[in-house]
């Protein structure tokens, strides 16, 4: 699919600002979460034969909106029953049919691994304490192993019920992979920790070794900080720099820039 001889039309003001925006059978539906409503119009450039109506109760504040064949359906978050799935037959149905969602539909869906897994969240290990208990200076030098990479085995395991077309030129370790990564990017409203990893080893994770050397005062403690990236209770990135001071208490600062817009 390619998006050769696209044309591009303003949006009609009447049209702009919306949150939603999805189409079926000639119209196009917006929805304005802050005013309550959704509007419907067969151009979005010249507004054409538009109306607004106030959304239902249950069409208010869901994740996902999309329409086939007159049939209204939406995603909304996590409820008692979790996720679910809902049917309405016309728009001023507040909402006819209810189901659950599948796991494996949900780990792929933007957010979806912050339902299934847990929420994604930073923190520092204490890898390693070095200390000084002698009464003199003393040099220290040693190797140390840290972990660093990407946990592709736990990753992986998402996609094991996953049906991927042999056209498709994605294995399903890399899209794992792609879909943790925006996990981590996405904003605690999606579970996510707002942080770009890019600059981090996305390869599979690996111990290795890094040769340090100290000056340690007398009865000086020196501490040893990673951050790894979680997702529940597992860990998803081991990052790559180490934070090293002398202070108990694990750092405060998150060592990744922000992710972009």
């Amino acid at each position: 699919m390619t998006d050769s001889g696209a044309v591009v039309y303003s949006l009609h003001p009447n049209c702009q600002g919306g949150d939603h925006y999805f189409s079926d059978s000639g119209h196009f539906y917006i929805i304005f979460q802050e005013k309550g409503t959704f509007r419907m119009t067969t151009n979005m450039n010249q507004d054409t034969n538009a109306q607004e109506h106030t959304l239902p109760p249950n069409w208010k504040n869901n994740l996902y909106y999309w329409a086939v064949q007159d049939h209204f359906n939406f995603l909304k978050p996590v409820s008692d029953w979790g996720v679910e799935f809902c049917c309405a037959f016309s728009f001023q149905d507040n909402c006819a049919d209810v189901y659950s969602v599948h796991p494996d539909v949900l780990n792929f869906l933007p957010g979806g691994l912050s339902v299934t897994k847990g929420p994604t969240f930073g923190i520092w290990e204490n890898i390693k304490t070095i200390k000084n208990d002698s009464n003199t200076q003393l040099t220290w030098e040693k190797k140390i192993t840290k972990k660093v990479g990407y946990n592709k085995e736990k990753m992986t395991q998402i996609t094991h019920n996953w049906k991927i077309a042999a056209s498709v030129s994605i294995e399903s370790g890399e899209l794992a992979k792609l879909i943790a990564k925006l996990q981590l990017s996405f904003s605690a409203e999606y579970g996510g920790s707002h942080v770009n990893t890019e600059n981090e080893s996305w390869n599979e994770t690996t111990e290795v070794g890094e040769l340090l050397k100290f000056e340690l005062k007398p009865n000086e403690r020196v501490y040893l900080w990673q951050y790894k990236l979680c997702l529940g209770e597992e860990p998803v990135l081991f990052c790559r720099d180490l934070t090293i001071d002398d202070e108990p208490n694990p750092p405060t600062e998150v060592p990744l820039p922000p992710a972009q817009p």
